[in-house]
């Protein structure tokens, strides 16, 4: 019997520091490769995804420097470049992707959803009154105006467009009712099927309220090779992982996710949690980054990448740094394990605790860190959209 490679805890942990560009040599020097290292950083909060990519770029330095600032090179790969693509992905949740993987994403994962989307939608209006033909023509009315337009915000096209200003209850009878308009839903569903996009935000970086421009659909592929695709990807990322850890990060299926595995090629490991799959080329043992440490934001990919967290994150420390909801915030790391939380204060103060022990030279790198952090979001002031118990003390 041939017995499966094994890879301990601590050689997953050497993976994420140097394949999630968190220890200092191996921390990257553009907004595109941390992207592309990642895979795909969560957007569902906007300033996750510039605080994810400062904590990647450039070399360290020591106290009182300031880190690379990533608002200029990022806005610039998202709006001028198009390097850069923000779209709804895995989990039906909002990402920032490489372009040349948008298509990809698109077709393994955001196609099926904007599918159901287009049917909750359709079902939507109709309880308004309005049938398939006048939707149809108010979808090519919209589209045609933010061609004129180039950019618009929703409000904006809703002026443009005022048929997409009709509204209609949802939840009647129920204490959460409420009223949504078309050109809401309409936004919505356009963008999960990739006919607009989203461009730059009304207000700084970490505002949410993005205009839209029309987009070209995104190239048709088969599903099943997009699967295979994105897993290879991600096994590259954030493997060896298991595959409820895909499973969960994809929301796709079982069955989707063991098709996938093998059309990529992955091999069965063990891991300290049961089963795991690598890449057959990704067996041998990493060489150990030097001593690091990160101040990650709230959905950074690093602990978002996988569902079972054990290998850095100890159980009694998730009730500190997650919401009821599973969303984990702003935490501190040393070393590949999860050691505390962090918050920035009115006052612009980076302040952090630990959770555990730490030795007086992690303390240390961690001011050091702390300080370089404040330092290039000088007087922006960052408040994580979903708030945890340990970040909400900090902050106050």
């Amino acid at each position: 019997m041939t017995t499966r490679p094994r890879i301990d805890d601590h050689q997953r942990r050497t993976r994420l520091a140097v394949r999630q560009l968190l220890a200092p040599a191996h921390r990257a020097a553009t907004p595109e490769q941390v992207a592309d290292a990642v895979v795909a950083l969560h957007a569902t909060d906007p300033a996750t995804v510039f605080l994810s990519t400062a904590a990647r770029l450039g070399p360290a330095q020591g106290p009182g420097r300031t880190a690379p600032d990533p608002v200029p090179p990022l806005e610039r790969a998202l709006y001028e470049d198009g390097t850069l693509v923000r779209m709804h992905g895995m989990r039906h949740t909002l990402f920032v992707v490489p372009a040349a993987l948008a298509p990809v994403v698109q077709a393994s994962t955001t196609s099926k959803v904007a599918e159901r989307e287009r049917r909750g939608f359709t079902a939507f209006a109709a309880e308004g009154g309005f049938d398939q033909d006048w939707l149809t023509d108010v979808e090519h009315e919209a589209l045609a105006a933010l061609d004129r337009a180039g950019e618009a915000t929703g409000a904006q096209l809703g002026s443009l467009v005022p048929r997409m200003r009709e509204e209609i209850a949802v939840a009647v009878g129920k204490p959460y009712q409420a009223v949504q308009t078309i050109g809401t839903r309409m936004l919505r569903v356009l963008g999960m099927e990739g006919s607009i996009i989203r461009r730059r935000p009304v207000g700084s970086w970490t505002s949410g309220q993005h205009r839209w421009a029309t987009h070209r659909p995104y190239p048709q592929q088969p599903a099943a090779a997009a699967q295979r695709d994105l897993t290879a990807r991600w096994l590259a990322a954030y493997g060896p992982a298991t595959a409820e850890d895909l499973r969960w990060w994809t929301g796709w299926g079982l069955r989707e996710v063991r098709t996938a595995l093998t059309g990529c090629g992955a091999v069965p490991v063990d891991l300290s949690d049961g089963e795991g799959f690598a890449l057959p080329d990704d067996l041998e043992p990493v060489p150990d980054p030097e001593p690091w440490v990160a101040l990650l934001p709230a959905l950074d990919p690093a602990p978002m990448g996988t569902r079972y967290r054990h290998w850095f994150l100890p159980d009694e420390h998730r009730a500190e740094l997650f919401d009821r909801s599973g969303n984990i915030g702003p935490t501190v790391w040393w070393n590949g394990r999860i050691v505390g939380g962090w918050a920035q204060r009115a006052d612009g103060e980076i302040a952090w605790q630990l959770l555990g022990p730490v030795d007086r030279a992690a303390r240390d790198a961690l001011e050091a860190e702390a300080e370089r952090l404040r330092g290039w979001i000088g007087d922006t002031r960052v408040t994580p959209r979903f708030r945890t118990p340990l970040e909400r003390r900090l902050s106050a």
